[in-house]
């Protein structure tokens, strides 16, 4: 008789996840059975269960399959052909899939590669549960010092926060600011690298009081709650009326959106990160080309960027605030992260 596991799984589309029994995969040529220590919960998880049937056809996705992207572990049994790996040993999973030899690869943008419309977790099994199954080495990060445990957050929330900081940091020398809008798990993650990585003056917006404590502990040189009548008249005071040469939106609603245009100095960037569904409602010769500024925005952050998250991680450089879950409380969870009452990232643990 197979030995089975539990598992948080989508079962049909556009129904709520359930947990389940089901049978501990073994692992095939090229593939590797990680036993799971951990798994993040991020926003994109709340909303598979609104996922319409038609992504089978358009990405690919194979239902049922397991939630959870962010995935920390050991390494539980190697498949065949598998060499340079021990059982028991540590390591972490990069989120997001690539092929490696695309044009986007090629030129260091991973995160846009075509295998990554289906993944872990959103198409294929993921990490909420007790093993999960990859395809290939790609995406393991051996671990040093780091628990397992907490690696998990720093392979999506952490890595995406990353490659915002990493698009913007040419913006950010001395005497420059930078404005980040929501201090969550991804936000907070942004907060420490710009203090790590630029000597740039740092304003943190959210609406959330305990929050912006929070950002204030991890160095934040300004708070301002994001729900005042006029955040970016505030902003522009703090900085003289020059504006931020980088901007990080973790929120992404329409006010956010505004506001960000609004605080641009010349030359800078604007990053949308936030996924609220906001519009840029502006004039062709507005706030961005008058002021020569850029826009950007992604999805996730690349194979290099989870590799330097997990680096400093590694270093014992990063705050890393979680709250931890049992699988069996994997719908509580899922709960409280809708309901906005996670201050830093939630945890899943088998």
């Amino acid at each position: 008789m197979a030995e089975t596991m539990r598992a948080f799984r989508m079962t049909q589309w556009q129904q709520p996840p359930e947990i389940v029994e089901i049978d501990v995969p073994e692992p095939g040529p090229g593939e590797l059975r990680i036993k799971v220590a951990g798994n993040g919960l991020c926003q994109s998880d709340l909303h598979m269960p609104e996922i319409p049937s038609v992504m089978e056809q358009l990405m690919g996705w194979q239902m049922p399959f397991t939630l959870g992207h962010e995935v920390g572990g050991w390494i539980d049994r190697c498949g065949p052909g598998v060499e340079g790996y021990e059982e028991g040993q540590p390591v972490a999973l990069v989120s997001t899939r690539s092929c490696g030899a695309c044009l986007e690869c090629d030129a260091g943008f991973d995160n846009a590669c075509e295998m990554n419309q289906r993944g872990r977790g959103y198409g294929m099994n993921g990490g909420i549960a007790d093993f999960v199954l990859i395809e290939s080495t790609r995406p393991i990060i051996p671990l040093g010092r780091l628990d397992p445990k907490l690696a998990g957050p720093l392979t999506d929330a952490g890595t995406t926060s990353y490659h915002g900081v990493r698009r913007v940091m040419s913006k950010l020398g001395e005497g420059r600011s930078a404005l980040v809008i929501g201090a969550g798990g991804l936000g907070g993650f942004a907060i420490q690298y710009i203090k790590i990585l630029t000597k740039a003056r740092l304003i943190v917006a959210d609406i959330a009081p305990d929050k912006l404590r929070r950002a204030k502990d991890m160095g934040a040189d300004e708070v301002l709650d994001s729900g005042m009548d006029d955040l970016a008249g505030e902003v522009m005071k703090l900085t003289e009326g020059r504006g931020c040469d980088a901007v990080l939106d973790f929120v992404g609603n329409d006010a956010t959106i505004a506001t960000s245009i609004g605080v641009l100095a010349k030359l800078a960037t604007y990053a949308v990160i936030g996924a609220a569904n906001g519009k840029l409602d502006m004039p062709l010769m507005g706030a961005i080309a008058g002021r020569n500024a850029t826009i950007i925005s992604f999805i996730g952050g690349t194979d290099a960027d989870t590799r330097a998250a997990i680096d400093l991680g590694d270093q014992g450089l990063l705050r890393n605030d979680v709250e931890f879950f049992d699988l069996a409380d994997a719908q509580k969870a899922f709960d409280r992260l809708a309901a906005g009452k996670m201050v830093g990232r939630g945890i899943i643990v088998p």
